[in-house]
């Protein structure tokens, strides 16, 4: 299949699932607010202090957001990540509408300044605690790809429709008016996540500590650390594109200001074809030849606009740097997801979120450097440069992360039963590289009643009725399980399992399940306090 044609297929394992739905509805409104007010705070900036004032306050919003992002991300630990995705929306609609107020009142600048440096700073809860949660809802290692990739199309969508959406706001109303009508997209945001119940709190101690073994989790590791590593490098050769593109137009081109927000748009019109390419993502186990190759791409692009820079050809090859740095974001996120340890998956995200924020701002600064250093030309040539170089420094990390992946969907299934919730993660590990799937057509009989027991089963995918003496005792959909007490008690089955829909089953043999189980305390508990309550309920699990 082509590639667009593949692009329905995608869009669809995502849409049929109704959590990763929510989940990525509401990524896409918050998306639209961060540009649209990011944009709106810096025209205001400059109608009220020149260049100047507008760099100033990037920083401003920058800086905090940097400092904050690995604190937030314990968040995602320490409570249910789907409360603190919702939670987060709240806080950034909340000092979006309070920032709209200061605005539309024509109150002090300094007091829309720091309101806009809040809600740039809620901002950051909400990557690290999605990158948590959609794992734990994706239902095959291919689905969480594919909405992960799905992620990506929003991101490129938003950088290239965002800003035309806040053109027409700003010219409607003005920056107040942008923030006024985003703060209501991101309070949608939380109500369109909130029914989704994700994934329970990993757990976790204070936020300093918290912060302290991210920080561990990817300077310990070669895999993580690269791949923290590069994706900072992406977000600081996009805070030096935003100032390049003015010397380009300007400087090189000898065009006016509108010029450098036409650049702007044709890099986002690139990342927005680069969609296109990154469903060859899905379903595919190497990431890292992806990730170069974006990585490549854009480096390739930078340069020709160093060595041969017209205004046609600045077009197209900022469109094609912006395919390449799709391919290097979703590529990246998505592996540094499969290879992050899971119990610290918020952390080493929110650590990525600080990293990305502190990028924009030194690549603004960069870019400055470059400039002085080369001349504008000269300045293309250096960020080319740099691109390659900062691979060249992480390669080794970057080409063993392939080999490292992690089976997180099957574990974020496992440890979202309160059996296995109390192991740690090695023996997480070890448990979801022992399951074996199993899949079973609509009315086909996975257990029968009376048999001897000798699997249990986790349900990935459809509805499974339990009967017993041929009457109806449950139905049970994806994330229960069964087959626990035949191993527990040392039984034959006690009810029969017939699949109500085509399901997929995740399952592991008696020996396994009862040496783990047993073996481990709490979850030995907690397997007593299931099947107590299945008997006494009479809601009985064979």
């Amino acid at each position: 299949m082509s590639y667009v044609a593949q692009i329905p297929r995608v869009l669809g394992g995502v849409l049929r699932n109704p959590d990763l739905r929510r989940v990525e509805l509401g990524f896409a409104g918050f998306n639209a607010a961060e540009w649209a007010v990011w944009i709106a705070m810096l025209v205001y900036a400059y109608g009220h202090g020149g260049a100047t004032t507008a760099g100033l306050v990037a920083l401003v919003q920058l800086v905090p957001a940097a400092l904050f992002a690995p604190v937030a991300a314990s968040l995602g630990a320490r409570y249910r990540p789907t409360r603190v995705l919702a939670a987060g929306y709240v806080m950034q609609g909340a000092a979006m509408a309070a920032t709209a107020a200061v605005l539309l009142a024509d109150g002090p600048p300094f007091a829309a300044y720091a309101l806009a440096a809040v809600a740039a700073t809620a901002v950051t809860i909400t990557r690290p605690a999605q990158a948590v949660v959609t794992p734990a809802l994706a239902r095959t290692p291919e689905e969480l790809t594919a909405a992960n990739v799905a992620s990506g199309w929003i991101e490129s969508l938003s950088m290239l429709a965002a800003p035309a959406l806040a053109g027409v706001l700003l010219a409607a109303g003005g920056a107040g008016t942008v923030f006024a009508v985003m703060a209501v997209v991101a309070l949608a945001s939380a109500l369109i996540v909130a029914p989704v119940p994700g994934p329970p709190a990993a757990g976790g101690g204070p936020a300093f500590e918290e912060t302290r073994s991210g920080l561990l989790a990817v300077t310990g590791e070669p895999g993580p650390r690269a791949l923290v590593w590069l994706l900072g490098v992406e977000a600081l050769a996009i805070g030096a594109l935003d100032v390049l593109y003015v010397v380009l137009a300007v400087g090189v081109l000898g065009h006016g200001g509108a010029a450098a927000g036409y650049f702007n748009a044709a890099f986002g019109a690139g990342g927005v074809a680069g969609v296109v390419l990154t469903v060859a993502l899905v379903g595919r186990h190497r990431l890292a030849p992806s990730l170069l190759g974006g990585l490549a791409l854009w480096a390739v692009a930078l340069a020709a606009i160093a060595a041969a820079p017209s205004t046609v050809t600045a077009f197209l090859l900022l469109a094609a740097a912006g395919v390449g740095r799709t391919m290097l974001d979703v590529a990246g996120r998505t592996l540094l997801q499969r290879i992050a340890p899971p119990d610290a998956l918020a952390r080493v995200f929110g650590l990525l979120e600080g990293v990305s924020m502190a990028g924009l701002a030194a690549g603004s600064l960069a870019a400055s450097g470059f400039v002085a250093l080369a001349g504008g030309r000269g300045a293309f040539a250096c960020l080319a440069a740099a691109l390659p170089l900062a691979a060249l420094l992480a390669l080794r990390g970057v080409l063993g992360s392939d080999a490292a992946v992690l089976p997180v969907v099957e574990i974020a299934r496992l440890r979202a039963l309160p059996i296995f919730a109390p192991l740690g993660a090695p023996a997480l590990e070890a448990l979801a590289r022992s399951l074996e799937p199993v899949e079973a057509p609509a009315g086909a009989m996975i257990i029968h009643e009376g048999d001897a027991g000798d699997r249990f089963y986790l349900i990935a995918d459809g509805e499974v009725e339990v009967s017993r003496r041929g009457e109806h005792v449950a139905q049970l959909d994806r994330g229960d399980c069964f087959g626990e007490i035949a191993l527990l008690r040392d039984v034959p089955r006690t009810a029969t399992v017939t699949a109500l829909t085509p399901v997929r089953l995740d399952s592991l043999g008696k020996d396994v399940f009862v040496s783990v189980v047993t073996g481990h305390h709490p979850s030995s508990r907690a397997a007593d306090e299931l099947v107590h309550n299945r008997l006494e309920r009479a809601t009985i699990a064979p």
